[in-house]
This record gives C-alpha cells, structure tokens and sequence, in this order.
C-alpha cells in the first residue's frame, strides 16, 4: 500500500461515518456556506437537500463544492444521484448517523442526495503542540505533511 493511501484510509477511519459539516457552494461568484449532515462511504462524502433551496440550484450551476468541519477542510465536485429512498446503501448510512433527519426529510418528493467526490483534503495536526499541515491531493494521490512555522 502506498504512503498516500496508507494515510488517506487512516483520516478515513478516524473521520468515522457520519458528522455534521458547513457546505459551502457558490455560482455567479456568490459563495454560501450552511450545516449540512454528512455520511462517509467509502471515501465519498453524501448528502441530502430540497431540489427547492439556493443549494441545489448552486450545485446545479457549479459543482465545485467544499466541507469542513473543525481542523478539516474537504474540496471537491459535486453529483446528484437521485432520491435519498433509492439509494440503499446511503439511507443505512444516514438512518444510523441522523436518524430523526432521515425520519423527517429521506422520503420527502423533493429530496436529493448529492455526493461530493474529494480531490483535496487539508487538516491541521498538532504533535506535542507543535502546529503541522496534513495535505491529501486525491487527484495525484500525493500525501504531504508539513510543520506550520508561520514564517
């Protein structure tokens, strides 16, 4: 196994299944930003909005998107694959990490879920208080750390 998926499969197992993100998309050189729950399966990033809301229209336009929560910061493009209710492995996902969400919107007419496929991730690491840079270039499947001296 290389360096590089050694470590990706490493961030993976510790980011878990399912967390609570701020999405920020944009389109016509307007960005937003919103929470958003978020599953992880197999190394993908999914989830689920109203085809109605500001969201769906600017991942429509532009499905260059980004996820962070805490030290990490996740870029990516965006797809839409459909209803939440016809994607099996998706709604085990989301059902087990946001049950009252999915109980409350999963089956809604309108609901979609979109997947952000990650070709950059960046997450600060701090070893013995000392801040370092962890760079995961998905695309290159390049792996990088690096120690933040601010200079």
């Amino acid at each position: 196994m290389s360096k590089f998926r050694e470590k990706y499969e490493s961030f993976l197992t510790e980011f878990s299944k399912g967390k609570t993100m701020v999405l920020s998309t944009s389109e016509n050189s307007k960005v937003s930003s919103r929470m958003m729950s978020v599953v992880c399966i197999s190394g993908a990033f999914y989830f689920q909005t109203d085809r109605t809301f500001r969201k769906y229209r600017q991942l429509a336009a532009n499905p260059k998107a980004a996820l962070c929560i805490d030290n990490i910061q996740i870029e990516g493009l965006c797809r839409e694959l459909g209803s939440p209710m016809d994607n099996p492995p998706f709604c085990r996902a989301f059902e087990e990490c946001f049950p009252g969400s999915f109980r409350a919107y999963s089956a809604l007419a309108n609901e979609r879920i979109f997947v952000l496929e990650p070709e950059y991730v960046q997450r600060w690491v701090y070893r013995n208080n000392v801040p370092f840079i962890e760079v995961f270039d998905i695309k290159k499947q390049e792996y990088e750390i690096s120690e933040y001296r601010g200079i």
